[in-house]
C-alpha cells in the first residue's frame, strides 16, 4: 500500500481501535491456482499479544491452502468521497480536484490453523461474548443445543494471524489547509468526525 508520510498512522492504540470497530477483514492469500484470492472474515484482535484470530467454514480452502503462508488481512475503517468545492480554496485559485478520505489498516502475518474442538469453543465463546454484549438479551454457546453446537463446531476450522507488521493509512485531508479541512468537515457533515482533521498519528 502506498502511505505518503502525512497520512500514516504508527499509533497503536488507533490502529487497534480501527480493527475493533471494524473487524471484518479480507484475508488476502495465494489462491490454490496460484492466484491471488481474498475471504472476508471477523477477526478478533489480541493486542497484547498482536494476534488475530477467526474462524471459517471447513469447506473453505483458505484454511488449506494459506496455512503457513504469509497472508495480509485488510481492516476498512470510514470513507467518503470529497468535494473540491468544499474548499474554500478552491473559490479562490480554482486549483483542487476531487478525492476520497478513508481509514484502513493492513495486518501483515503468517496464517495458522486450529482445526481443533477445545480452542473453537473457546475462541467462540469470546467472539459471541464480544459481539453480543451490546444487545439486550446477549446470545451465549449455552444457547444452542450440545448436540447441534457439536456438530456447527465440526463444520468449522480456527484460523490465527500472529501479526508480524501494521500498517496503517489515515487519510483525512492532513494536507489541507485548516480552512480546507474545516471545509470539508462541513461537507460531511456527522460523517467528518472520523475523516477530517486530526486523526491519532
Amino acid at each position: 500500500m502506498y502511505v505518503p508520510s502525512h497520512f500514516e498512522s504508527r499509533n497503536d492504540a488507533a490502529l487497534a481501535a480501527l480493527i475493533d470497530a471494524h473487524p471484518l477483514a479480507q484475508i488476502v492469500h495465494r489462491g490454490a491456482d496460484g492466484g491471488l484470492d481474498a475471504d472476508p472474515v471477523p477477526l478478533l484482535h489480541d493486542a497484547a499479544t498482536r494476534t488475530l484470530r477467526g474462524h471459517v467454514a471447513r469447506a473453505n480452502p483458505l484454511w488449506r491452502v494459506a496455512a503457513g503462508q504469509p497472508v495480509l488481512a485488510i481492516f476498512t475503517g470510514a470513507d467518503a468521497y470529497v468535494s473540491p468545492n468544499w474548499y474554500p480554496s478552491k473559490a479562490a485559485t480554482h486549483k483542487a480536484v476531487p478525492t476520497w478520505n478513508y481509514l484502513v489498516v493492513h495486518a501483515h502475518g503468517t496464517l495458522q490453523v486450529h482445526d481443533d474442538a477445545d480452542w473453537l469453543r473457546a475462541f467462540l465463546t469470546q467472539l459471541t461474548a464480544r459481539h453480543e454484549a451490546s444487545l439486550p438479551r446477549p446470545w451465549s454457546l449455552a444457547d444452542a443445543p450440545a448436540d447441534y453446537l457439536g456438530q456447527m463446531l465440526r463444520a468449522i476450522v480456527g484460523i490465527e494471524i500472529p501479526v508480524a507488521r501494521l500498517v496503517g493509512k489515515f487519510k483525512a485531508s492532513q494536507n489541507r489547509s485548516a480552512a480546507d479541512r474545516e471545509g470539508v468537515a462541513r461537507g460531511l457533515g456527522d460523517r467528518a468526525a472520523m475523516l477530517v482533521a486530526d486523526p491519532p498519528a
